[in-house]
């Protein structure tokens, strides 16, 4: 279920970048994309907390690591794509 969240997150920031060249309101897909991004991530969570109820502690410990870097890392280039638009609108303004 994460990854499908995860590609209508990659999908919705595409979007919303797109609907900004455009010069289309893309206020709507950037709701999206970060919702989608928030989503995933609660999404993987849930699929790690199934390991831990049943403590297979050696995929955990095999996972975990690198998903908690990989997540980190697309959290905050989602963040950065999706306001880019809001960021340079402030920046044609003054």
């Amino acid at each position: 279920m994460w990854v499908i969240l995860g590609l209508i997150a990659i999908v919705a920031t595409f979007i919303n970048l797109y609907m900004y060249i455009a010069g289309k309101d893309y206020k709507l897909a950037m709701a999206m994309a970060l919702s989608f991004t928030a989503l995933t991530i609660c999404a993987d969570y849930s699929y790690l907390n199934r390991w831990v109820k049943v403590e297979d502690w050696a995929a955990l410990s095999d996972v975990v690591p690198g998903m908690a870097r990989a997540f980190w890392f697309l959290t905050i280039v989602s963040i950065l794509l999706n306001i880019a638009p809001v960021l340079l609108e402030l920046k044609n303004k003054k």
